[in-house]
């Protein structure tokens, strides 16, 4: 007698979009200097027929709500956070820019690590590449 194996969470999600029939979602990382860049593949990645999750708050830039320097901090906390659960919804994950910080490359780090196909505006700049041959 075999028994049916219990589906993960990522396989119930996976064919919940299925039988929803909800178009392929878009994770878009990168530094927040890229924050236009990111909003220009917002526009393409939506006319491509993809819903799209970002980035929502640029930390960089003044706004009372991250005015105070404790506050920002514990938002930094609670974005990142949001944002991994961004990158675990999505069917891909996007990453603009040509700069890789710390941050972005943990999220690259995340996504691969729960088999997400992760593509870059400059994929001169993915972690994951490594020279075939000695550089010398």
């Amino acid at each position: 007698m075999s028994y049916r194996q219990a589906r993960t969470p990522e396989e119930k999600l996976a064919e919940a979009k299925e039988l929803l029939g909800l178009p392929p979602v878009v994770a878009i990382c990168g530094s927040t200097r890229f924050m236009a860049a990111m909003n220009e593949a917002d526009l393409r990645e939506t006319e491509a027929g993809r819903i799209v999750v970002k980035p929502g708050c640029d930390l960089k830039s003044p706004h009372p709500l991250w005015s105070d320097p404790a506050e920002a901090e514990s938002l930094k906390a609670r974005l990142d956070t949001l944002h991994r659960a961004k990158i675990r919804l999505a069917d891909e994950v996007l990453v603009v820019g040509d700069y890789i910080g710390d941050s972005t490359r943990a999220e690259i780090a995340y996504a691969r690590s729960l088999g997400t196909p992760v593509r870059f505006t400059h994929p001169e700049v993915d972690p994951g590449l490594r020279p075939s041959r000695p550089l010398f």
